[in-house]
């Protein structure tokens, strides 16, 4: 059947992006907004997560109970989240309920209360997220990890810090709103039971009049130093591995992502099978694919024990350094089956649609339909993965371990 993708840019600058698809009851939305946490003051880490947790308790003619039992009525499977770049909100639900939930949506980004009594419970609840950190070791060096291997302010946390948290005001929300909650910048993607000509008319009832903001791109500083021991007396070791790799954009992302595919994704993959199934080295490994707007990585984590930490670090290290040999042809065909799996699911969901077409369109400049992601997927060969591995070899690591002592991270990388 044929994929369509509605697109329209509004004179503010909002951008909706839209996919309608047959034989479904559900629709799904997300919003992403230019308000991530690469745009808060360097002193004010966590502001954007303390914002988005703010502009929920009450908005409109709705305090915070009414604000979520309205939501509820419509059967909205919500979402909200931060990332580098944006502020993101999500809800899945009926279609016939679409329009209400949206216009819910609208007076949140609109009209927020920001009411003063709801401040030190919303900095409670990003303090706890941040708390949080120091009880997931793997969470916390993967965190370091990307802070190591992106330039500032790119590889920030979202959960800020003690002390920015801490500093941060009413005013402080008030003034990152006004910035940054912006029309644009920010980026509408809708899947599901929808009619696109009635969808186009009620966003632009709701946010055609929406005043764009001028608003300075973050500076880019120089990346940090990329090898880190963080000291934790524990029986345990994690250990963080990147390296440069295509962004999403790239020509040759691809080739990267189904190399990473190989590298680490089922039981068959190499790092599981090596790493642990082989050797028993550790009791987690993997890589993902990690992409900036115009910058990617690639991110592992092994999780072991002290006594084999240093065994299980140059073992890892072994295998990414014997990717830029090449891939077998097997090893590609579990690939895409794998992938074609996936997108078999994600073609019946449409929240999964609604993020898709809205990353695309962030990264892209426009959507690409499962059709065409198919088609990409199926160009993949053992020959194009490896060439671009012979060009593009797993190096210049940044590692950081957490762990009661040092590894020898020299012996690792030479």
């Amino acid at each position: 059947m044929k994929q369509t993708i509605y697109s329209h840019t509004f004179p503010n600058g909002l951008v909706l992006v839209a996919e309608p698809m047959a034989g479904v009851e559900s629709a799904a939305f997300s919003l992403r907004l230019p308000a991530g946490c690469a745009y808060e003051p360097a002193d004010r880490g966590g502001l954007a997560g303390l914002s988005c947790e703010m502009a929920l308790r009450g908005s409109g003619t709705r305090d915070n109970r009414q604000f979520v039992t309205d939501l509820d009525n419509l059967g909205v499977e919500r979402g909200e989240s931060v990332s580098d770049a944006h502020t993101s909100f999500s809800g899945a639900l009926l279609g016939r309920n679409l329009f209400e939930a949206l216009s819910i949506y609208g007076d949140l980004i609109r009209q927020p209360h920001f009411p003063a009594d709801e401040l030190e419970p919303s900095r409670a609840v990003a303090e706890q997220e941040l708390s949080a950190v120091e009880d997931e070791p793997a969470q916390k060096v993967m965190l370091e990890l990307r802070r190591r291997q992106y330039p500032e302010p790119w590889g920030r946390p979202s959960q800020g810090n003690a002390q920015g948290l801490e500093s941060s005001t009413l005013n402080d929300v008030r003034k990152f709103y006004a910035r940054q909650y912006r029309p644009n910048g920010a980026i509408f993607g809708v899947a599901g039971r929808i009619d696109w000509p009635v969808l186009k008319d009620h966003i632009a009832r709701l946010f055609g009049d929406w005043q764009p903001v001028v608003a300075a791109e973050p500076t880019e500083q120089p990346t940090r130093e990329r090898i880190a021991q963080l000291q934790h007396e524990s029986n345990q070791t994690q250990i963080g591995i990147a390296y440069d790799s295509a962004a999403y954009r790239d020509a040759d992302y691809f080739q990267a992502w189904g190399s990473v595919g190989v590298l680490s994704g089922g039981m068959s993959s190499r790092l599981f099978t090596e790493v642990r199934e082989k050797r028993g080295l550790c009791y987690s490994v993997y890589a993902a694919h990690s992409s900036l707007r115009d910058r990617g990585s690639v991110m592992c984590y092994a999780g072991t024990s002290a006594e084999r930490a240093q065994e299980t670090l140059d073992v890892t290290i072994g295998e990414l350094r014997r990717l830029a040999k090449g891939i077998e042809a097997q090893e590609l065909d579990r690939l895409k089956a794998r992938i074609k799996s996936s997108l078999i699911m994600q073609g019946e969901s449409s929240g999964a649609r609604a993020s898709a077409i809205s990353r695309d369109w962030y990264y892209l400049g426009r959507a690409r339909t499962l059709d065409e992601v198919g088609k990409l997927i199926d160009a993949l060969s053992r020959d194009s993965i490896n060439a671009y591995l012979a060009e593009h070899p797993p190096q210049r690591f940044t590692i950081v371990t957490l762990g009661p002592e040092p590894l020898e991270v020299a012996r690792a990388v030479s």
